[in-house]
This record gives structure tokens, C-alpha cells and sequence, in this order.
């Protein structure tokens, strides 16, 4: 039995000082004030600790980008930088991608959840989007979807596909039936939805929204658009790019109080560390631009932010506590992923995988004890 000591502990509900962590077999067994004689310690030296940070949308790691390279290399890749950002758990984004494409991608991430259970799955980012807010999307494989693909889809990603990127109203009702009645949590992004559409699907169970902002219709003072009906909405769940150039960090602030405790963090880093500076490839040719990628045209083409970085921005320029900062990053993104009964807290059943960090969150590491 390991224990965790000298520290100060975000455990999801509270922040717990004098307390220890109780560690035996990968599992968290206990939080509590005595440490056991015969506990191997592990000491924090003052430093914080959390349950792994979470990015439900990673594109790429350090080199590699898993779109283009959808294998064991590429997934390698992502878990090792991921990782060394203190983010242990993350969701492996597979954009907008022919069938067969899709069908790989789901098999390599299968595969390799077998050895790296900390990868959660795929977030499938669409094909099944609207054109008209593709974003960086090669518009030659964005389409509306059939039967027999989203059977298949639902079919052959049962298990690796968690989340799942859709414009609601390029689907029939049935459909979206059809999928909301599986384990895939949906997302309403890339869309052109009227603030009454967003509603109407958001009542019939879409909590979930992609990239608050990005790709998607504005509010006004006449037609509120999907952000209106985002903030409109208690139950609806949004993530947000806090990296300067996604969203205004003005306009950061005015959802934070809007949502309150259901907006959270997500990089949608193409790939993390900013070492790679341009990346060419069918259908996605992106550079390095004032610290943001894009594409030729000029449109953003995911980020280069780190959980941490946008935790420290979310400190820094949207003002909530770093208390907050860390759920932003744990447990809120575990509960829009429906994942809170495994990830996102530190208590007793769940895994010994943390994230440990300073007040200032310029130093964090993963600290991996399953």
C-alpha cells in the first residue's frame, strides 16, 4: 500500500489539506488523515494533486496527427505528450473522415486501450457536420449521413467511440433517436442550428456542445443563434478553447457566467508543444501563425494549448479559483462525458491516476500509480 502525503487534495467535491491518499493495487482505497506504518509514502512537498486532468478532444501529440495516421505510433505518440502535460486521460478526435477511415481508427484505438486504458476512446468530430461551418473539415468528405452508415458506426464503435460531433439538423429525427439511445454521448458542433432548432434538440437529449464559439451560429439581439441557446440552457454542457484566439477572453468570461459549473476546459490541440510548426497533408495543409495553427484560408485549425496552459488562462484572464480551474479540467468534463463513476475525482474505487501541479500551474506532471 502506497500513501500519497503532503499535500493538498482536490478531490472533486472539496480541497482537503493534513490528508493522505491511500493507494493498494492501482485503486484508491481511502483519503483520510492517518497514514498506515506500513504504507510506502510518497511525498508531495506541499505540492497539489488532483484526479487526471481530462481533454475530451486531443488531435494530435507531439509529431504525429492521428487523422492522417490513424495507428499504434500515432496513439503512442499523443499518450506520451499528453501525459507529460498531466493529462493521463484523454479522448483520441478522429475529424471528418471517409467510412473506411473511421473503421481503422476505431480498430487502432480498440487495440490500443488494451495496453493504455487511459486513452477513454475515440471523439469522432464528424464527417456528419454542416458545410457551411466545416471550419478546417475537408468539405469533400463532410455529407449527411445514412442508415446503414451510422449503423455501422454505431456497430463497430461500440466500446472506443464516446463521443460523438454531429449538426443535429443534418439528421432525420429517427436517427438521432437511433443514437442517443446507445452509450455514444452526442455533441452539437459544426452546425448552422437557429437558436429555436438548438433547443428543440437539446430537449430531446443533446447535453453536450463542441467548441463553445467555434463553428457555430452567434447571438444576437434578434436571433440568438446556437451560443444563445447554449446559454439559454442549464443542462446543455460547454467546453471552451482558452488559448486567446479561439474565443475572446471577454467573451470567456461572459460564458463562465453563464454556465457556471457546465463549462469546462478542452485543448483541441492539433498537436501539443508547438514544436511542429507546419503540417501538410490532403485536404488539411496548416501552419504555425502567432502561436495558433491555419490553414490556408486563414481559419483556425485546432489549437497548440496544453490542459494546463488553458487552466492557468482560465486563472489568469477568466478569474475562477484554481479550485475551479482543476474541476474545470476533472470533474466536470468527466460528468459531460458520463464518465463520473470512473474518472474526474479522488475517492474511494477509483483510479490511482493523478495530476500534481503547483498553485501557479507552471509546473504539473502525471503522477500514474494503476
Amino acid at each position: 500500500m502506497k500513501a500519497i502525503h503532503n499535500g493538498i487534495i482536490y478531490t472533486g467535491d472539496e480541497v482537503l489539506s493534513g490528508h493522505c491518499i491511500l493507494v493498494d493495487g492501482g485503486t484508491i482505497v481511502a483519503v483520510q488523515k492517518e497514514i498506515p506504518e506500513t504504507a510506502e509514502r510518497v511525498d508531495l512537498s506541499g505540492r497539489h494533486i488532483s484526479a487526471g486532468f481530462t481533454d475530451i478532444q486531443l488531435n494530435g501529440g507531439t509529431d504525429r496527427y492521428f487523422s492522417r495516421d490513424p495507428d499504434q505510433e500515432t496513439l503512442e505518440d499523443m499518450y506520451a505528450a499528453s501525459n507529460g502535460y498531466a493529462t493521463p486521460y484523454f479522448l483520441t478526435t478522429l475529424i471528418s473522415s471517409p467510412q473506411e477511415t473511421i473503421g481503422n481508427a476505431i480498430e487502432a484505438i480498440r487495440c490500443f486501450n488494451k495496453a493504455r486504458p487511459g486513452t477513454l476512446g475515440m471523439h469522432l468530430e464528424g464527417p456528419f457536420m454542416n458545410p457551411e461551418k466545416k471550419g478546417a473539415h475537408d468539405i469533400r468528405v463532410i455529407r449527411k449521413p445514412t442508415d446503414h452508415e451510422l449503423d455501422e458506426i454505431i456497430e463497430l464503435g461500440q466500446g472506443v467511440i464516446q463521443v460523438m460531433t454531429i449538426a443535429p439538423e443534418c439528421f432525420t429525427d429517427a436517427q438521432l433517436e437511433r443514437l442517443l439511445k446507445t452509450d455514444i454521448v452526442l455533441s452539437a458542433g459544426h452546425s448552422m442550428m437557429t437558436y429555436e432548432q438548438a433547443q428543440r434538440y437539446f430537449s430531446m437529449g443533446i447535453r453536450l456542445t463542441t467548441h463553445l464559439y467555434n463553428a457555430m451560429t452567434q447571438m444576437g439581439h434578434r436571433e440568438c443563434g446556437m451560443v444563445g441557446a447554449i446559454f439559454d440552457n442549464d443542462a446543455v454542457y460547454a467546453p471552451i478553447i482558452l488559448d486567446g484566439g479561439h474565443c475572446a477572453y471577454a467573451a470567456a468570461r461572459i460564458a463562465h457566467r453563464q454556465k457556471k459549473e457546465k463549462l469546462f476546459l478542452i485543448s483541441d490541440a492539433s498537436f501539443l508543444g508547438r514544436r511542429k510548426k507546419r503540417f501538410d497533408w490532403e485536404g488539411l495543409n496548416i501552419e504555425m501563425t502567432g502561436g495558433y495553427y491555419r490553414d490556408k484560408a486563414g481559419n483556425l485549425a485546432g489549437a497548440a494549448i496544453s490542459m494546463p496552459e488553458a487552466m492557468k488562462n482560465a486563472m489568469d484572464f477568466v478569474g475562477v479559483s484554481l479550485q475551479e480551474a482543476v474541476a474545470m479540467a476533472t470533474s466536470r468534463p468527466a460528468r459531460a462525458i458520463r464518465m463520473e463513476d470512473r474518472i474526474g475525482f479522488v475517492k474511494k474505487g477509483y483510479p490511482a491516476v493523478f495530476s500534481v501541479f503547483d498553485s501557479t500551474l507552471t509546473a504539473c506532471e502525471t503522477l500514474d500509480l494503476s
